[in-house]
C-alpha cells in the first residue's frame, strides 16, 4: 500500500503545490470559507468520494474506507489570518489585508492530497473521516461546530499536522501529553471619581490601584498555581488617564492567561476573580472584570502518540523529532474533549536564512513539507487497526 502512496505522490507532487499556491493566493477569514470549501469538495467529488458540507456553510467532512469497525479522523483547517502578506511571492495573497500566515493553506492542501491518494487504494485497514474544519483563529474555534454536527460521534480518534518553522522540511515533532496550552483573556475595566494628584487621599486613586492589579495578579497567580503546569500570565495592553496631574476616571487592563495543565485550566477563572477582588477592595476603586475562556490544552495521548511516531519514523529514518510545548493556543483540544488523539508539528523551514515565524507576514514555507505531510497522514490510516478502536 506504501507504494501506492509513492506513486500518488510522483505523480501528484506539482498538483499538491499548486493546490496549496491557489489557497495561498485566495485566503478566506473565519466562517467566510466558501471559495475554499468548494474547491476542495469539487477536487473530492471528481475522486468518487461525497463530501458534506458542515451546517454554517463552510467547511466539510468525507468519509474513505470501511463504513463498520473503527474510524479515525484527520483534521485540517482551512482559514486565514486578518494580516497583510508581506513575503513578495509571485503566489502571494489577493485579498488586501487576509493571508494564510498561519500555514492552513498547506494544512489543507495536504489533507486533500491524502484524500485522493487514499481513494485509490482498495481495502483501506481503517475507515477516515476527513475533517476540513473552519474558524480555527478564532475563539471558541470552528472545532465547536464540526461536534455539534455530530461529525464525530463515530470516531474513535482523531489526528491533526500544524506548520512549525522552527523545524527543517523533512522532520515532524510530536510530543506525549499537552503540545499546547490553554488560554484565556483577561479584561479588567476600572472605575473612580478621578481627582487632582495633589490630593490622592480625597479619591480613588485609579492608576495606583490599576498599578497593583498589574503586577499582583500576575505574582499572586505564581503563588497559588503549581509552577510544573506552566501557567503563565502576561498583559498586553495598560491604559489610563492622560494628564499628569489628574487622577483618571477610567482604565483598562488586557492580557492572556495560559497553561498546558488541563485541571488548572478549570480553576483559572474563578482563582482569577478571586485574586482581582482582594487586590482592589482595599482601594475603593469599582471595577468590571470580563474573563474570557478560549480552549483547553491539546493533550496527546500515549496510544495516538505512538501511532503518530511511527507514521513518522515510516517517512524516513531522521524524519522524528521531539517538539516543546507550546503557549500558544489551538482549537484541536475541543475535539480530545470528545476522542483521543494527537498533534504532531509539521517542518516547513527550509533549512536556510531565517526562520521566519507563523502569524507574521512575512511567513512562508517549504513546499517540500507537503509531501511529507501526505506521506504522514495517509501512514495514520495505512498502519493498521486503530488500536483504541472497536
Amino acid at each position: 500500500m506504501n507504494a501506492a502512496v509513492d506513486k500518488w505522490i510522483r505523480t501528484h507532487t506539482e498538483d499538491l503545490v499548486q493546490w496549496r499556491r491557489h489557497i495561498h493566493a485566495n485566503p478566506e477569514l473565519a466562517r467566510r470559507e466558501y471559495a475554499t470549501t468548494e474547491f476542495v469538495a469539487t477536487r473530492l467529488a471528481a475522486a468518487g468520494l461525497a463530501p458534506q458540507v458542515l451546517p454554517k456553510g463552510t467547511g466539510l467532512t468525507c468519509d474513505i474506507g470501511p463504513t463498520t469497525g473503527s474510524r479515525i479522523a484527520l483534521r485540517a483547517d482551512i482559514d486565514a489570518l486578518p494580516l497583510q502578506e508581506l513575503t513578495g511571492a509571485t503566489y502571494s495573497s489577493t485579498v488586501p489585508g487576509v493571508s494564510h500566515a498561519c500555514g492552513h493553506d498547506a494544512h489543507t492542501t495536504i489533507l486533500l492530497g491524502t484524500a485522493l491518494a487514499l481513494s485509490e487504494i482498495p481495502d483501506l485497514p481503517v475507515g477516515v473521516r476527513l475533517v476540513f474544519q473552519p474558524a480555527e483563529e478564532v475563539m471558541p474555534g470552528g472545532a465547536l461546530d464540526v461536534v455539534a454536527a455530530g461529525r464525530l460521534e463515530d470516531v474513535s480518534r482523531i489526528f491533526a499536522l500544524h506548520c512549525d518553522p522552527r523545524l527543517e522540511a523533512g522532520r515532524v515533532g510530536v510530543r506525549l501529553g499537552a503540545i499546547t496550552s490553554a488560554a484565556d483573556t483577561v479584561e479588567l475595566v476600572l472605575e473612580s471619581a478621578g481627582g487632582h494628584t495633589s490630593r490622592p487621599h480625597l479619591t480613588a486613586d485609579l492608576v495606583h490601584a490599576l498599578g497593583t492589579v498589574v503586577t499582583g495578579l500576575p505574582g499572586m497567580l505564581s503563588r497559588r498555581i503549581d509552577p510544573r503546569t506552566s501557567t503563565v500570565m502576561v498583559w498586553g495592553a495598560v491604559n489610563a488617564g492622560q494628564a499628569p496631574n489628574a487622577i483618571p476616571q477610567t482604565g483598562m487592563l488586557a492580557g492572556t492567561v495560559r497553561t498546558g495543565d488541563h485541571a488548572t485550566w478549570e480553576l483559572l477563572e474563578p482563582l482569577v476573580r478571586e485574586i482581582v477582588h482582594g487586590l482592589l477592595a482595599p482601594t475603593g476603586v469599582g471595577y468590571q472584570l470580563d474573563y474570557r475562556r478560549g480552549v483547553p490544552p491539546v493533550v496527546n495521548d500515549e496510544v495516538s502518540t505512538r501511532m503518530f511516531e511511527d507514521a513518522i519514523r515510516a517517512v524516513g529514518p531522521n524524519a522524528l523529532a521531539d517538539t516543546p510545548q507550546s503557549g500558544g493556543g489551538e482549537d484541536f483540544s475541543w475535539y480530545l474533549e470528545e476522542v483521543p488523539g494527537a498533534m504532531a508539528r509539521l517542518g516547513v523551514w527550509s533549512g536556510e536564512g531565517e526562520q521566519r515565524d507563523i502569524h507574521q507576514p512575512t511567513f512562508d514555507l517549504d513546499e517540500r513539507a507537503l509531501e511529507v505531510g501526505v506521506r504522514v497522514l495517509t501512514g495514520l490510516a495505512l498502519g493498521g487497526s486503530d488500536p483504541g478502536g472497536s
